[in-house]
């Protein structure tokens, strides 16, 4: 292990790319998610039927194949091209808000009946209905799926080493391996390590926030209620 300060600082080189992918990525799959997980809720058919073809056509289709057309089919096709580091930015955002879209979706129509009920008994209009009633309550349910899909969309930023993106995978495989190959093992260990981190980093700022919609609400948590029921064992 004498290399094993070289190795974490020829993975941390590439740290600030697979952080920038990852933050823009979910900042971007947060609004899509939003706007493509309500207009599948729109009472406009036309406009469901776009959200629809942006949500099967992303979630159908490899988001390897997406990185290429990103890449190097759009160039040719309208003159414009990314840079690179926006450029999977923008893919993994597309992706997983169409995964997103989903969450969104069941987590608002998941919402009681009598909540929409009461909304109305209010004479709220329908955007009121949806910010001030609905909305903060579908939150907490959405909380924990998004959880699990930054994760994953954390995981992806790791293709983005077929376009030379120089981050954390690609600085492991690319300039570690060749030159240290007998330790290969102990080098993947320590990129499967640097993922795991940053999952949890992920995992526990969700977790707060998921306790923070809960509270202002009134209400526990998932977890804390499994917490809780544990304890009465």
């Amino acid at each position: 292990m004498e290399n094993f300060g070289t190795w974490l600082s020829v993975i941390g080189q590439g740290v600030p790319y697979t952080l920038i992918a990852t933050v823009g990525g979910i900042v971007l799959t947060i609004v899509l998610s939003f706007v493509a997980g309500l207009a599948l809720l729109s009472p406009q058919r036309w406009v469901r039927v776009i959200s629809r073809i942006y949500v099967e056509g992303l979630r159908g289709t490899s988001e390897v194949v997406q990185l290429f057309w990103i890449f190097f089919a759009l160039p040719v096709l309208v003159g414009f091209e990314f840079i690179p580091l926006w450029g999977g930015v923008a893919v993994l955002g597309l992706n997983h808000g169409a995964y997103g879209a989903e969450i969104v979706r069941g987590a608002v129509q998941s919402v009681p009946r009598a909540q929409y009920e009461g909304a109305l008994a209010l004479s709220l209009s329908p955007a009121q209905r949806m910010l001030r009633v609905i909305l903060p309550q579908a939150v907490v349910e959405m909380i924990p799926p998004f959880n699990n899909l930054f994760i994953q969309l954390l995981k992806s930023t790791s293709l983005l080493s077929f376009v030379f993106i120089p981050e954390i995978t690609r600085q492991a495989t690319e300039v570690l391996v060749p030159n240290f190959n007998p330790q290969v093992l102990q080098i993947m260990a320590l990129l499967l390590a640097c993922y795991l981190v940053l999952s949890l980093i992920i995992t526990a700022v969700m977790r707060t926030l998921e306790r923070l919609a809960a509270a202002k609400l009134g209400r526990g948590t998932r977890h804390g209620a499994a917490r809780a029921l544990a304890g009465t064992h």
